[in-house]
């Protein structure tokens, strides 16, 4: 038995779950392998061309958290509240953390990229993404604890768990 009111929480606990794990990989993904290009070996010189060439926002993030992990986070908080005990305080956690994300992704991450790809080479440009790649550590730590936490509220999904 579900600890929750509403069937289709579950499947939309399940999708939040899967899409978290997703956008936490491809973030590491990116930070790893895909950011380094933006810079030159020294790490001194921005290259716009670079991050226009690899265009991940388009042609990745669009479609992974820009639009769905944000509507699984809405989603999320409100069946959430309407869950119980243990699932609730996790699902709630999950989504609070995964909300966090999504405000500093639209407030600061996605508009000071974008200004980036339009950027010349130079010391202030440079800086700035490097501002913004270490900033993005943040964003690896909120959306660890989401899926963490999202992981540990499916835990409590299953028929015959503690309540």
């Amino acid at each position: 038995m579900m600890n929750l009111k509403l069937p289709v929480g579950g499947i939309l606990l399940w999708l939040f779950v899967l899409n978290l794990g997703i956008a936490f990989g491809a973030g590491l993904y990116e930070h790893r392998i895909v950011l380094p290009r933006w810079f030159d070996a020294t790490g001194m010189h921005w290259s716009a061309e670079g991050a226009r060439q690899d265009d991940v926002g388009l042609r990745f993030w669009a479609f992974v958290s820009t639009g769905p992990l944000t509507l699984f986070t809405f989603a999320s908080l409100f069946f959430a509240t309407q869950a119980t005990g243990p699932l609730r305080f996790w699902w709630l956690a999950a989504a609070l953390a995964a909300l966090a994300d999504r405000v500093l992704t639209f407030s600061y991450f996605i508009p000071t990229m974008v200004r980036l790809m339009d950027a010349p080479d130079s010391p202030a440009s440079a800086e700035t993404a490097l501002r913004w790649s270490q900033w993005n550590h943040l964003r690896h730590v909120l959306l660890a604890g989401a899926w963490l936490a999202s992981l540990q509220a499916l835990s409590w999904l299953r028929p015959g768990s503690a309540p």
